[in-house]
């Protein structure tokens, strides 16, 4: 996606109006339009990637970084009793702004949300399966599968 039609880049040069909670010279932070609870925040990093496969390492340490801390806050001062950190990449996995993001979504015991992944079965030997492809990897980008 060109950044120039992005929503959220949009949003970070002030093109669009937000609820900003935070920002720093790498990442913004703002309330959801859409919450799933009271607080739920997106944080964005400020430079441009679709997803997770394209964001570099330094950018994504930073905006998990920040990620915390929005987490924390939630957490003290917003009362939450635990708090989701999701983060989608493609439209399968329900991504819908193609800019790497992070849902920060405080949590309270009746808050009614009930969040789940969809589980499936799985036999020892389907699941050494999986792990063979892992140990086949070895490396990628300068990542060693260490077993």
């Amino acid at each position: 996606m060109n950044p120039q039609e992005c929503l959220f880049c949009k949003i970070i040069r002030n093109e669009i109006p937000s609820k900003k909670v935070y920002e720093d010279s790498d990442v913004v932070a703002f309330l959801d339009i859409n919450p799933a609870s009271r607080g739920h925040t997106l944080v964005v990093p400020k430079k441009h990637s679709q997803d997770i496969f394209e964001i570099d390492d330094i950018t994504l340490g930073k905006t998990i970084s920040v990620v915390k801390k929005i987490a924390k806050t939630l957490k003290e001062k917003f009362g939450a009793e635990g708090v989701n950190i999701i983060q989608n990449n493609g439209h399968a996995a329900g991504q819908i702004v193609a800019h790497f993001h992070v849902h920060v979504i405080p949590r309270y015991k009746e808050d009614g949300i009930i969040f789940h992944f969809p589980r499936i079965q799985s036999s020892s030997q389907q699941l050494d399966e999986i792990q063979k492809l892992f140990k086949e990897e070895k490396k990628h980008d300068d990542f060693e599968f260490r077993f």
